[in-house]
């Protein structure tokens, strides 16, 4: 079964393994304790508009964690950066600054999230 740290609507919980971190640190510290415990995340969706740490500062973490706990690129995790801002220079700062692999601009869709999740090669 996916795992997946974040689900952006209820009805993925059905299908996949979900955690949910109600901010930038939570989502942060569950990447840390997936790895720790050998269950990696397999995608992230994450707000880029979260309290604490928001997602954008939370992703760069996790992507200098990931170099620093020595994980593989095999078994780097997928990122779906999601936001309400349709705004091109926050796209282009989540893929080129902060590395993510996917982008949805809310609403969500489960059309766009399954798309989304097939481009990324997590669901068949």
């Amino acid at each position: 079964m996916l795992k997946i740290i974040y689900c952006p609507v209820a009805y993925l919980k059905s299908c996949f393994d979900c955690a949910i971190a109600v901010n930038g640190q939570e989502a942060i510290d569950s990447f840390m304790l997936a790895h720790e415990l050998k269950r990696p995340y397999d995608v992230i969706f994450m707000d880029i508009m979260m309290p604490e740490v928001d997602g954008m500062e939370a992703l760069q973490c996790i992507r200098t964690l990931k170099s620093k706990m020595g994980i593989p690129a095999t078994l780097a995790v997928n990122v779906v950066m999601t936001t309400d801002l349709d705004d091109p220079h926050t796209v282009i700062n989540s893929f080129n600054k902060c590395e993510a692999d996917a982008f949805i601009v809310k609403p969500l869709s489960k059309q766009k999230l399954v798309k989304d999740l097939w481009a990324l090669r997590l669901v068949p």
